[in-house]
């Protein structure tokens, strides 16, 4: 059976039909809306693919099971039915992810890769795995809406924007959260086990930026020193004041390395 494709928008003022695709893709419980600022600054310069996952935003409704392979395997679909044959890739969290598999099994269509907070496909973090248990559990006693409270108040990757609302626009991330339905989480459906990357990482020969704030959780951190010793082209940006979702807490940093990062392969 064919995967369905994510639900796709996409985004360009340029005018070229020549310009960079960039294709951006979102962590777990948010959505194409988390790149508004990124939008922004590359929408002049770039096609823009913004994908949300099955489960997210306007896939909301796609079928399950969620797991890094499906979610993969529908990005790629996306990409083909937009018609991006080869495109810059960004994506955070478990948008991440899916970049690493996808360049690792397809690296003749990825100009470069920006990851932030990346995990590492195949390799559990001890902070995710908890966490998921929680509101697993809390879905289960409480609903969608007590989940997603869970997630948020307790999840050590919000810490920064809980702490710094104005600054890192936490009203409108809680909106953004807060509009997810839970499904990947209640779907009883057992995803695909997903194939460790480590080894595989050698073979992701194109440009690889790492996005991590001064204050991201540990786990995190030493995934991405493990993709650092294991990554061809790799360089490490880690933004001073930021946690766990840097892109979003401190945009005008952020952005400033992400176009760099991509000016220098045009």
């Amino acid at each position: 059976m064919a995967t369905e494709p994510a639900h796709v928008t996409t985004v360009t003022s340029s005018g070229r039909d020549s310009a960079p695709w960039v294709t951006m893709v979102h962590a777990a419980t948010h959505d194409r809306r988390y790149f508004s600022a990124q939008v922004e600054a590359l929408r002049d310069d770039c096609r823009l693919l913004l994908v949300d996952l099955p489960g997210h935003g306007a896939s909301a409704e796609l079928p399950g099971p969620f797991g890094f392979e499906e979610y993969a395997l529908a990005v790629l679909a996306a990409m083909d039915a937009a018609g991006v044959e080869h495109t810059h890739y960004i994506g955070t969290h478990t948008g991440a992810a899916v970049g690493i598999m996808l360049a690792s099994r397809h690296p003749q269509r990825f100009s470069s890769l920006v990851l932030e907070g990346p995990p590492i496909p195949g390799t559990d973090l001890p902070s995710v795995v908890d966490a998921f248990e929680r509101v697993r559990d809390a879905a289960r006693r409480g609903g969608p809406q007590a989940a997603i409270t869970e997630w948020y108040e307790n999840g050590r990757w919000f810490d920064v924007i809980r702490n710094n609302p104005e600054r890192c626009r936490a009203e409108e991330h809680w909106s953004m959260l807060s509009q997810h339905t839970c499904r990947p989480w209640l779907d009883a459906a057992r995803a695909r086990p997903v194939t460790p990357v480590i080894e595989k990482l050698g073979e992701i020969r194109c440009p690889v930026l790492i996005l991590n704030g001064e204050h991201d959780v540990e786990d995190f951190l030493d995934a991405a020193d493990t993709l650092e010793e294991n990554l061809h082209d790799v360089r490490r940006v880690r933004i001073a004041g930021a946690g766990g979702f840097p892109m979003w807490e401190d945009p005008d940093a952020a952005n400033a390395e992400i176009r760099r990062h991509i000016a220098a392969r045009q």
